[in-house]
């Protein structure tokens, strides 16, 4: 598996993104979806990167920045042939990295408390995010949950 940073012109990725929104769209309700769709992603504050293997899209997440040392995770997403196989925590070590390459101290996320969501908050657990409030321009939101974490301690 190859992760790259992707420009965001493949139909692969497209359409994973697409994928993506319509599932957040039919898990939460449509004030609640913080999710960014293609263009959204080509914002100059935003790196995205796609997991590939033999040119077959299996995942792709983004690093927005907040701030000089703060950077939130969107679009953390695994195709349905990339499930189990480890892609999401290939992923977010390649993030963790990117970020900590960049001198970020932290970085955010925000994800949903449905159940459709509690494997993506196991995972986020696994690698250290914690709890907390909202960040940035969130607010609270019984359907969405916010997660940190310190990078200046890992």
């Amino acid at each position: 598996m190859e992760i790259t940073i992707d420009r965001l012109v493949c139909d692969g990725v497209r359409g994973l993104l697409e994928e993506h929104l319509a599932d957040m769209y039919a898990t939460s309700p449509s004030d609640s979806v913080h999710a960014l769709d293609m263009n959204a992603l080509k914002h100059a504050a935003i790196t995205f990167w796609s997991a590939r293997e033999n040119g077959i899209v299996l995942g792709c997440v983004a690093l927005k920045a907040l701030t000089p040392i703060h950077g939130e995770i969107k679009s953390m997403r695994t195709a349905d042939s990339g499930r189990n196989r480890g892609v999401g925590s290939a992923l977010l070590t390649h993030l963790i990295q990117q970020a900590k390459q960049r001198d970020f101290q932290q970085l955010s996320l925000e994800t949903g408390t449905m159940e459709y969501f509690a494997p993506a908050r196991r995972l986020y657990h696994k690698f250290g995010f914690e709890y907390c409030g909202p960040f940035a321009d969130y607010a609270l939101d019984p359907n969405s949950c916010y997660m940190t974490l310190l990078l200046n301690d890992k």
